[in-house]
């Protein structure tokens, strides 16, 4: 087995044909932490909610003006968003702006996007300890009206699709997660097509 490669049902079942078909090695576990934040009646925040998650995580890139589905990848629940900026960025895309949330910023990230030509509208996170300055925090409210855009296609998917992913292993999630892409893109063109009619 190479470094940094889980090994497969199959390795770790051998003898056990049928049991290793029911299990799923390519989902992880992480912890969502967030929500509304909530107060003591003193002002001061509660912990937030950390909630365990298994499975998968899907990762898309949105145009600005029509709001199709551009790019899109799958990992397990535990692998970092950041990673995946480059796999959702479109080329074609004629936008040079690119919005994300917090956890996609990184010298790195933000150093390829100026290599591309490519303008970062990526939110800034809260200095660890400090709280939040306020230019950055109305750039960054500025940003969600933009980037909050996103979060209508995972809503959309879960509210009218009853989208769930209940497969093993990653191939099945991304075919699921695909089609899923392919049937919002497929509402976002009638809707257009209607909004043209109507025009």
């Amino acid at each position: 087995m190479k470094p940094g490669r889980f090994k497969s049902a199959d390795e770790i079942w051998p003898n056990e044909p049928a049991k290793a078909a029911q299990k799923d090695t390519d989902a992880r576990w992480t912890l969502k932490i967030g929500g509304k934040v909530r107060y003591r009646q003193d002002g001061t925040p509660l912990p937030m909610i950390a909630i365990p998650v298994f499975g998968y995580k899907s990762h898309i890139s949105i145009d600005r003006r029509y709001g199709f589905i551009r790019a899109a990848a799958v990992t397990s629940a535990s692998h970092p968003d950041g990673r995946m900026l480059r796999q959702v960025i479109d080329r074609e895309n004629t936008g040079s702006e690119v919005w994300a949330d917090s956890a996609y910023r990184s010298q790195s990230n933000e150093a390829w996007l100026a290599d591309r030509m490519l303008t970062s509208r990526i939110h800034r996170r809260k200095p660890k300890g400090k709280s939040m300055p306020i230019a950055t925090a109305r750039a960054n409210a500025v940003k969600s009206s933009i980037r909050a855009r996103i979060e209508h296609v995972f809503a959309h998917q879960k509210n009218r699709f009853g989208l769930f992913i209940r497969t093993i292993g990653i191939t099945r999630a991304e075919a699921k997660l695909t089609l899923a892409n392919l049937a919002y893109n497929f509402d976002r063109l009638v809707f257009h097509e209607k909004r043209t009619v109507m025009a």
